[in-house]
């Protein structure tokens, strides 16, 4: 029998799935994973302390591609930030609501954790 291979989307389910259990083991409060609208997606929307924070979760079996968080370009960033403006507006939150986008990096099966990355 043929071993199946999990497509892109379910490997990133687990390494998001990998990731949260990490932040929560770094005192992070998961408010919600895979938040999305018409301007994109947040992979993780939680709290830590008083702030927000947007995290951006990549994935790479190896070194071969780079830094996975080499992969969170400046487009990339803006449509997470135009994304996170709408996610405070439609959840209510003030414009005073202290914010911040972190980025969680996973080589196999090392994660590192980069606070206020962008």
């Amino acid at each position: 029998m043929k071993r199946q291979i999990p497509n892109r989307r379910e490997t990133g389910r687990q390494y998001e799935e990998k990731a949260v259990s990490f932040l929560r083991q770094q005192g992070y409060v998961i408010l919600e994973k895979n938040y999305r609208d018409r301007f994109g997606e947040i992979d993780i929307v939680a709290e830590e302390g008083a702030y927000l924070v947007f995290v951006e979760v990549k994935y790479r079996r190896d070194m071969r591609n780079g830094y996975p968080e080499e992969a969170v370009s400046a487009r990339k960033q803006g449509r997470i930030r135009h994304t996170a403006s709408w996610y405070l507006y439609r959840h209510g939150y003030g414009e005073d609501t202290p914010c911040r986008f972190d980025v969680v990096s996973i080589v196999g099966e090392e994660i590192s954790l980069f606070r206020d990355a962008f």
